[in-house]
């Protein structure tokens, strides 16, 4: 393998390859946390990607990660079938998407760590650790993790924990999910304990608390922040999060920023009858953006800021 390579689910490309990415989504999903709420079809799967890159998109990073329903083989045949590179996801999310008794809460850090190298390099296991069944082929490309609405529980930092060793072995990225945009820097200290550079840490929801100070203090410690609310209007209007954008970019921080559409609930997807879909990205929100910070810094957050943190390096 290169040194510098990205993995998807048919196999690793050269960064360049990758293009316009969405940095954040899931295609496929299931979470106590979100009853009734389940993506589970590959074909709207299918219909929802084939739109969004009519649209121009090229890869999504599909963040749903160990025991939350993720499905390696329906995720190769969505690539297959749309031609859009998929990046996949090991790890694990925050306390609230594990029941009392899961498997996850149980599990020493050592498995935790295990569970996520093999996903890294051998292939994806369908979902249970438990389960029967074989690895899939398709091999991780990121590693998740996540904590809590301002705090980071013990089981979380156990997770973290195990996140960064799966880091230490191979290189790939750690994608920390922080609820409301909080803990940002808390995250950073306690992946730093564990031997992960902030350069190879991406924060996931900051613009849920659009502070641009706080966001600027992250960057400077080289985080990447990943933006997910484009048209998610119940939280706050799309201008709110232009101004954000714009707030980094003119802070010299336009290299840190990535943006996603975290659509992870059948209700935002057009497939299943709901908004904004996946086509918001490109259709909606970019067109604004660029008009605000110019197409250079499009680029850049939309493809060379993914290809950069994205890539790893095989160990």
């Amino acid at each position: 393998m290169s040194e510098s390579t990205v993995v998807t689910v048919l196999g690793p490309i050269a960064p360049d390859q990758l293009g316009v990415t969405d940095a954040h989504d899931h295609l496929f999903l299931s979470s106590p946390a979100l009853p009734g709420q389940e993506l589970d079809d590959a074909g709207r799967a299918i219909e929802e990607v084939s739109a969004a890159k009519r649209g121009g998109l090229h890869a999504i990073v599909e963040v749903t990660p160990i025991g939350l329903g993720r499905r390696p083989a329906e995720m190769r045949a969505v690539t297959e079938a749309t031609g859009v590179h998929i990046v996949a996801a090991t790890g694990y999310h925050r306390d609230a998407h594990y029941p009392p008794g899961h498997w996850v809460r149980e599990a020493s850090v050592e498995l935790l760590a295990q569970r996520i190298l093999a996903d890294l390099t051998e292939g994806m296991h369908p979902d249970d650790w438990l389960s029967a069944e074989a690895l899939d082929p398709a091999r991780a490309g990121v590693i998740k993790a996540g904590a809590s609405y301002q705090h980071i529980s013990l089981l979380e930092e156990r997770r973290l924990m195990a996140a960064a060793m799966g880091h230490r072995e191979t290189g790939a990225a750690i994608l920390v999910h922080a609820e409301i945009g909080t803990c940002g820097h808390a995250i950073v200290d306690l992946l730093g304990r564990e031997g992960v550079h902030p350069e190879r840490v991406v924060l996931a929801h900051l613009d849920r608390n659009p502070d641009l100070e706080l966001h600027i203090e992250l960057a400077e410690r080289g985080v990447t922040l990943e933006y997910d609310t484009p048209g998610r209007i119940k939280y706050r209007p799309d201008s709110v999060l232009l101004d954000l954008i714009a707030g980094m970019v003119e802070a010299g921080h336009g290299t840190r920023v990535l943006l996603g559409l975290d659509l992870g609930q059948r209700d935002y997807f057009r497939a299943y009858g709901g908004g904004p879909g996946l086509t918001y990205l490109m259709g909606n929100f970019v067109p604004r953006l660029r008009k605000r910070v110019g197409s250079p810094a499009c680029e850049k957050i939309l493809v060379e800021n993914a290809a950069g943190v994205f890539a790893w390096s095989w160990k």
